[in-house]
C-alpha cells in the first residue's frame, strides 16, 4: 500500500474531467506536461487556455518534499505563517548534513552527534505539522521520493533543485525555494509562469556502455546550461519508452542543469514495472486504468513540431557514451572524442578519484552495472588505480545490493561504500588530499561540477558520466583511456579489455530493508513543542523583513560587480557552510564569497565605498548596513544558476542588499530574490553591464509607479561626478509586486492571515 493513496485517488478521479475541460479551452490536442498542468489549477477545472512564457498561473501541488538543509529555513518560515499543520502530504529528508570521511558507518555515527540540534528540531517540527520524516541514514531525498511518493499524473514542489528526479515516474515535480514550499504547506496557490514546452523524441534503444545518463548528457550539450530556462522538457517516443523507470529519473534529474523548469515522462510498462516492485502495486492498477490520460494525445506525438516550442531528436541506438566537464555540466564530450580533449586542453590526465551514486545515479540498476564492470576487473587482476567511493541512493537500495553481493564486489577493487546521503556531490567530503589547492581530475556519475563544488579546490577538474564509465575510468586511472576500444595491463602484465557492462533494472528477488528510517508525525501535534536555544549557533527564529519604504531606492552602495558564472555555490557556499542553514545571521557570513569581482578578478575583495578598503564581501555589506545605506549587487548572464538554495537570496536581503541587476536570471533564483522582498531586475541593453563602475552610487527611479509589464530607471551615479541613465525590465506582477511592497511574500501571507 502507498502512502497517501486517498491524495493519489482524488487526483485520478478529477483528471479526466479537468483535461477534457483543458482540451476545450485551449481547442487542440494536449501534450503530457499540459495534462498534468491543467488539471492542477488552484482555480479547479480549466476555463482559459494560458500563454506559454507569459501567462502566470496559480497550481494547487499535491505534496511537497524538503531535504534537511533547506528545511530548516522553509519550516522557520512555516512556522510565522500561523497554520496548525501543513494543508498537503510534505516530508523532510536528512540527506545533506553527512559528511563523508571515512564511511558509511563511522559517518552516520558523527553526523548524528555532530548535527543531534538540527536533526532534533526537523523531527519535533515534522511531528508538530504532520510531516513524514526521514532520519539520516534513509537516503537522498529524490531516491526516497521516487521509491515511496512520486506517482504518474501527479504534481509535487521541493526545496531542491533535483526534485524533477521524480519526472521518471511521470509526475511534474519542480525545484523551488522554502518561501514557495511554505505557500503550499500553507494551502495557498502556488503561481509560476506557464512553462514553454521542449520535446525530446528518442528513438532506437541503448545498448553496451551507452546508458540512460548519457541522454542527459548529451542533451546538456545541446541546450548548454540556461537553454531550458522556463520550459518543461518531455520526452516521448519509443526510446523513451523502452527506459527503464530510474533511467528516466537519472534524465529528470539532471535536467535542471539546463536551467528547465523540470523534466517529464509519460506513464508507460516500465513504470508500471517499477511501482509494482516498490509495493505499489495499488497505484499502478489505478494509472493503468486512466493510461490515455498520462500520456500525450495521439495528434501530439505524431506531429511534435505543432505542439512544443522546440523538438529534439535522439538516436539511442547510434548514442555515444559521454563525459561532460570540467567546471559546468554542459561541456558535452562522446567517449570517442574525450581522450583528445583531454590531451588539446591540457587537463590532468591522471585520474585521482572515481565517485559513483548521489540523487543522480544511485538506483539498484546503476549499481549494478557498475558492480558488473567491477566484478569482471576482479576476475582479470585488475585493482582501481584512482581512489574510488560509491554512495547509495537510499537504505533499500543499500540493504538490497549489500543482500544481493553486489557492495562486496566494489570493496573487492578497493571501494569504499559511503552513508546514504549526499556527502561529496554537494561538497560534504572530507577528501584525502595531501594538497588542498592541487590540479588534478576527479570523475563522478553527479550533476553538477561547478568549481570548487565538490571539494573546495579551484584547480579540481570534476568530469560527469554514468558509474559504469566512472568505474571504468578508476579502474584505469588514466582520463585519456576507452573503455570501448582500449586495453589495460594486469597485475601479471597481461593486455585485457573491458567487457560491456550489464544491469538489471530491478532485482530479482525483490527489494528489502530491515529499517526504511521513516517516523510518522503525531496525529495531533498541537501540544509539540519546537524549542530553538536563543545562543544556538546553527538555529535562529526569523524576524520578519522590513516593508518598502514608500520611495526610490536612492543612493545605492555598489556592493560587488560579479564577473562570469555566478551560481548559488558562489553566492551562498555549501560544504562546511551547510551547518548554518538554519542560522541566517551565520550563514549570511558567506554571501557572495565566491564570486569573482570584475575590477579585480578576485574573489570575496571589493572596495568599501565607506573607508576606501578592500574587504571581504559580507564585512563590507554589514558596513553599509550599520551606516543605513542599502546596496545592490550587479551580475552577469544565467545570475543564480544551480541549486534551489533560497539562502542566496536571503542572505543578500538580511545583509542590506535591496537590488540584484543582472543580464539575465536563472529561474528558480529569481523567484527567489522576489519572495524574499528583493527587486530582481535585468538590464534592458545587457552592454549596460559595462558602465557600472567601481565607486558608484545607485538609484532606482520610478517605484511608485511598479506595474507589470513597465520598465524601470536606473542612474548610475559615478565618483567624478557623471552619471548614466539606464532602462531596466522586470517579471513582476501584481502579487509579486505586493510582496516587495509588503517586505516579502511571507510578510504578505500573515497580512492576509490577519485580515481574513
Amino acid at each position: 500500500m502507498a502512502f497517501d493513496i486517498e491524495m493519489i485517488k482524488s487526483v485520478y478521479a478529477r483528471m479526466p474531467e479537468r483535461i477534457a475541460a483543458a482540451r476545450k479551452a485551449t481547442g487542440k490536442p494536449l501534450t503530457y506536461a499540459e495534462k498534468i498542468l491543467y488539471s492542477h489549477l488552484y482555480e479547479g477545472n480549466p476555463s482559459q487556455a494560458y500563454e506559454r512564457a507569459k501567462s502566470y498561473v496559480d497550481f494547487a501541488p499535491d505534496r511537497v518534499a524538503m531535504q534537511d538543509a533547506t528545511a530548516q529555513m522553509a519550516l522557520l518560515q512555516f512556522m510565522q505563517a500561523g497554520k496548525p499543520q501543513v494543508a498537503v502530504p510534505s516530508t523532510v529528508h536528512c540527506d545533506h548534513l553527512i559528511q563523508a570521511k571515512v564511511g558509511a558507518e563511522a559517518d552516520l555515527k558523527t553526523a548524528n552527534d555532530t548535527n543531534k540540534e538540527v536533526y532534533d528540531f526537523l523531527a519535533s517540527v515534522s511531528n508538530k505539522y504532520g510531516i513524514g520524516f526521514w532520519k539520516p541514514g534513509a537516503g537522498i531525498i529524490h531516491q526516497v521520493v521516487l521509491e515511496n511518493y512520486a506517482f504518474p499524473g501527479g504534481m509535487m514542489i521541493g526545496t531542491d533543485s533535483h526534485t524533477p528526479n521524480a519526472g521518471g515516474l511521470g509526475m511534474i515535480a519542480i525545484g523551488v525555494g522554502g518561501a514557495d514550499a511554505v505557500d503550499v504547506m500553507a494551502g495557498m496557490p502556488w503561481e509560476l509562469k506557464f512553462p514553454k514546452l521542449i520535446g525530446v523524441k528518442l528513438t532506437g534503444k541503448l545498448s553496451g556502455w551507452t546508458s540512460a545518463k548519457d541522454v542527459i548528457l548529451k542533451v546538456a550539450g545541446i541546450l548548454t546550461v540556461k537553454g531550458g530556462t522556463g520550459a518543461i522538457v518531455e520526452y516521448f517516443g519509443e526510446g523513451a519508452d523502452s527506459l527503464s523507470c530510474t533511467g528516466k529519473g537519472t534524465i529528470c534529474n539532471m535536467g535542471a542543469e539546463i536551467g528547465a523548469t523540470t523534466s517529464l515522462f509519460a506513464y508507460g510498462e516500465k513504470m508500471s514495472d517499477y511501482l509494482k516492485g516498490t509495493e505499489r502495486a495499488d497505484i499502478a492498477e489505478m494509472a493503468d486504468q486512466i493510461i490515455e490520460h498520462l500520456r500525450g494525445d495521439d495528434e501530439v506525438y505524431a506531429n511534435p513540431e505543432k505542439y512544443y516550442d522546440q523538438v529534439i531528436e535522439i538516436n539511442l541506438s547510434e548514442l555515444e557514451p559521454h563525459v561532460n566537464g570540467p567546471f559546468t555540466p554542459d561541456a558535452a564530450w562522446p567517449i570517442s572524442q574525450f581522450a583528445e580533449e583531454v590531451k588539446k586542453n591540457g587537463w590532468p590526465k591522471e585520474l585521482e578519484v572515481g565517485l559513483i551514486g548521489s540523487c543522480t545515479n544511485s538506483s539498484y540498476e546503476d549499481i549494478t552495472r557498475a558492480a558488473s564492470v567491477a566484478e569482471q576487473a576482479s576476475k582479470k587482476n585488475l585493482k582501481a588505480k584512482a581512489e574510488y567511493t560509491v554512495t547509495p541512493g537510499s537504505e533499500m537500495v543499500r540493504f538490497t545490493t549489500e543482500r544481493d553481493g553486489l557492495l562486496k564486489k566494489f570493496d573487492d577493487i578497493g571501494g569504499v561504500v559511503l552513508a546514504n546521503a549526499c556527502g561529496p556531490c554537494i561538497g560534504q567530503w572530507a577528501r584525502h588530499s595531501d594538497d588542498p589547492e592541487r590540479k588534478n581530475s576527479i570523475i563522478t556519475s553527479f550533476n553538477r561540477n561547478f568549481a570548487k563544488r565538490n571539494d573546495g579546490n579551484p584547480n579540481t577538474h570534476a568530469f560527469v558520466a554514468s558509474p559504469e564509465i566512472v568505474t571504468a575510468f578508476a579502474i584505469a586511472g588514466d582520463l585519456t583511456f576507452n573503455p570501448l576500444k582500449d586495453t589495460l595491463k594486469t597485475e601479471d602484465g597481461k593486455e585485457v579489455m573491458l567487457d560491456e557492462p550489464q544491469g538489471l533494472e530491478m532485482p530479482i528477488k525483490g527489494f528489502a530493508v530491515e529499517d526504511a528510517g521513516y517516523q510518522a508525525p503525531a496525529e495531533d501535534g498541537s501540544s509539540v513543542e519546537v524549542k530553538v536555544a536563543p545562543d544556538s549557533e546553527r538555529l535562529q527564529l526569523l524576524s520578519p523583513f522590513q516593508p518598502w519604504e514608500g520611495d526610490d531606492l536612492k543612493g545605492l552602495k555598489l556592493l560587488i560587480k560579479a564577473k562570469g558564472k555566478c551560481t548559488t555555490d558562489h553566492i551562498s557556499m555549501a560544504g562546511p557552510w551547510l551547518r548554518f542553514r538554519g542560522h541566517l545571521d551565520n550563514i549570511s557570513n558567506n554571501m557572495l564569497i565566491g564570486a569573482i569581482n570584475y575590477f579585480n578578478e578576485k574573489a570575496n575583495t571589493v572596495k568599501n565605498q565607506i573607508s576606501g578598503e578592500y574587504g571581504e564581501v559580507p564585512a563590507t555589506a554589514r558596513d553599509y548596513k550599520k551606516a543605513g545605506l542599502g546596496s545592490i549587487v550587479i551580475g552577469d548572464e544565467n545570475y543564480g544558476e544551480g541549486s534551489s538554495r533560497e539562502h542566496a537570496a536571503m542572505e543578500p536581503r538580511h545583509l542590506g542588499v535591496r537590488v540584484v541587476l543582472v543580464k539575465s536570471f536563472a529561474r528558480i533564483h529569481e523567484t527567489n530574490l522576489k519572495k524574499q522582498g528583493m527587486l530582481a531586475l535585468t538590464f534592458k541593453n545587457p552592454a549596460d553591464y559595462d558602465l557600472v563602475q567601481e565607486d558608484d552610487s545607485i538609484d532606482v527611479v520610478g517605484l511608485k509607479e511598479f506595474a507589470p509589464g513597465k520598465d524601470l530607471k536606473v542612474v548610475l551615479n559615478h565618483a567624478d561626478g557623471s552619471k548614466n541613465e539606464i532602462v531596466v525590465e522586470h517579471t513582476y506582477n501584481e502579487s509579486q509586486i505586493a510582496w516587495f511592497h509588503a517586505g516579502s511574500a511571507l510578510n504578505k501571507i500573515k497580512e492576509q492571515e490577519a485580515g481574513a
